[in-house]
């Protein structure tokens, strides 16, 4: 099975502009999300509408492709960067982790892949939340898990609600899940 990893990067994002292009340790977040990725595969690819991250990418010698600027959703953006990649590049799986996360680390991308055997379409990663502080973060997004693990349903608000107990008092009535912000999709659904 193949993979390419699709970084959906956008200037104009809602919470904080420019994001992609903050400088950590010397480098733009998103240089620091691609050299992760390309730990693990050869295949890296920052999907963008706009030219300065365009610019910046190339700077540090990576691969990107422009964008609509309509897009809806990063998942969007990574379904038409695909659609014009799969014309050069073989590939039957798409990672798409956000330009948000310098800190992936190739254990995770690893395990993101394991989790695809002739069957599985689309998958995604979560970790378990350890801390109020986490729990109630809105910029820390949350997934309710069934009893195989699949996701089904994601919020900024911690889920699920619990009733009739002190919301300090949760982590020690529930186990909560935080998302990851990677998914992987067949590129025949995305």
């Amino acid at each position: 099975m193949e993979f390419i990893v699709i970084i959906p990067a956008r200037f104009q994002s809602s919470r904080f502009p420019g994001k992609p292009l903050v400088r950590l340790g010397g480098k733009p977040m998103i240089q620091w999300v691609c050299e992760n990725a390309a730990q693990v595969l050869e295949h890296v690819w920052v999907a963008t509408d706009d030219e300065r991250i365009m610019q910046a990418v190339e700077a540090f010698g990576g691969n990107a492709v422009l964008t609509s600027s309509a897009h809806q959703s990063g998942t969007d953006r990574c379904a038409e960067a695909a659609e014009k990649l799969k014309k050069n590049i073989s590939f039957d799986v798409v990672i798409n982790i956000q330009g948000d996360e310098p800190f992936v680390q190739a254990e995770q991308l690893k395990q993101l892949m394991s989790c695809f055997d002739n069957k599985t379409e689309i998958a995604t990663l979560v970790k378990k939340i350890e801390s109020n502080e986490e729990l109630f973060n809105p910029n820390r997004p949350k997934v309710v898990l069934d009893e195989q693990h699949n996701a089904l349903y994601f919020s900024r608000s911690p889920i699920p609600y619990v009733r009739d107990v002190e919301k300090a008092n949760w982590l020690r009535n529930n186990t909560f899940w935080a998302h990851i912000g990677m998914y992987a999709y067949r590129k025949d659904i995305l």
